[in-house]
């Protein structure tokens, strides 16, 4: 069995609350640098000096939602993650049981025609899950908690009155929506944003940036709108909608002819980017909805390396991850983690694959 089989993280290996909670700043967290099978152990504040002149990050500009609202299906009070918003201007929503600790669980979808009560007088009608029948902007199977919800009121208004982010029950208490967003989000025009948070760019701070800018480090955005993940079942993310802007093409294809290495900070930008790639390796401008899941054998095209978070065994970011570094180097990687305790979760430790000098 290998080590990522055989990965158990253990409970106590969740961080609870955001790093500026525990230490100086959002930036006083770990980093792990693999560069190919090697690995080393850092402050996250020497980024700066692991990066070259000319590599492009590649950062996710989605804002967070306040994505979770109360209400009631019947006589029962639940909590309403507000997903993704389809073209035809449905929701796609999950449904959660308060765990009675601020937190939930989850519980089943639907029933087809079921009324939720939301605050403020508004209301949705649960239709039918993800991906059944025709209806919805992504016509392919989903994961049956998921379900398209007619909802009669302005989402992104209801969600800035009444909402909060999203939390599970690894986290220690509620966090303002300002502990959630990154230092590259900014509003769409439309009020969509992302259900979860692109983590990865968490710990980085406008000082970061300008240090990073200033050793002639080039930052390039994307967007990717991320739907919620449970955090039990471990699914592979479904379609999200995306966008890599005509300057962020040009910029990648503009770096790596000389010799600058592409580096994505978080999964998402990963998927917004390599679903603008070509067969050719070229990346273009592109926008609108993407179904791909990065895995192994598919491989990575644009992206030379990663900045991620620690993820759980089950989830399906280490095939990502593993098509970028290799499975030794992932699995040599997570074991080093564990054995000096690194965080996991949205709050906890970074990681950044870099391919090894030699082979660049």
């Amino acid at each position: 069995m290998s080590v990522l089989e055989a990965l158990r993280v253990p409970e106590e290996l969740s961080a609870r609350v955001p790093a500026e909670q525990r230490g100086a700043g959002r930036d006083d967290v770990r980093l792990m640098v693999s560069r190919g099978v090697a690995v080393s152990h850092h402050a996250f504040r020497e980024l700066p000096g692991l990066l070259r002149a000319g590599d492009v990050l590649v950062v996710n500009t989605s804002p967070t939602l306040a994505a979770a609202v109360n209400g009631r299906l019947g006589g029962d009070a639940m909590v309403v993650h507000f997903s993704t918003r389809g073209d035809d201007g449905r929701w796609a929503v999950e449904l959660r049981d308060p765990d009675g600790r601020g937190s939930t669980r989850p519980r089943p979808g639907g029933p087809a025609g079921g009324l939720v009560r939301l605050p403020g007088g508004a209301q949705l009608v649960l239709q039918e899950p993800v991906g059944a029948g025709a209806a919805g902007p992504v016509g392919v199977a989903g994961p049956a908690r998921l379900w398209w919800a007619s909802v009669a009121v302005d989402v992104p208004g209801l969600l800035a009155r009444y909402g909060r982010p999203i939390r599970y029950g690894y986290t220690e208490r509620d966090q303002p929506l300002a502990a959630y967003q990154t230092v590259f989000a900014r509003p769409s025009r439309d009020g969509s944003g992302s259900a979860e948070m692109p983590s990865a760019a968490r710990p980085f701070t406008a000082g970061m940036v300008a240090e990073l800018v200033s050793r002639g480090v080039q930052v390039a955005p994307v967007t990717l709108h991320t739907g919620v993940a449970s955090a039990e079942a471990h699914e592979p993310p479904y379609p999200e909608r995306f966008e890599v802007p005509a300057s962020t093409a040009w910029l990648v294809g503009a770096a790596r002819a000389g010799g600058g290495r592409i580096v994505a900070v978080g999964t998402t930008a990963v998927r917004a980017l390599e679903s603008a790639t070509g067969e050719d390796g070229v990346v273009r401008a592109a926008s609108g909805w993407t179904d791909l899941v990065v895995t192994p054998g598919r491989g990575v095209r644009a992206v030379d390396g990663l900045l991620t978070g620690l993820h759980e065994p089950e989830a399906s970011h280490l095939l990502m991850l593993e098509a970028v570094a290799g499975r030794e180097a992932l699995g040599r990687a997570y074991a080093e983690a564990l054995r000096r305790l690194y965080l996991w979760h949205e709050f906890g430790d970074v990681h950044l694959l870099l391919p090894d000098e030699g082979a660049h």
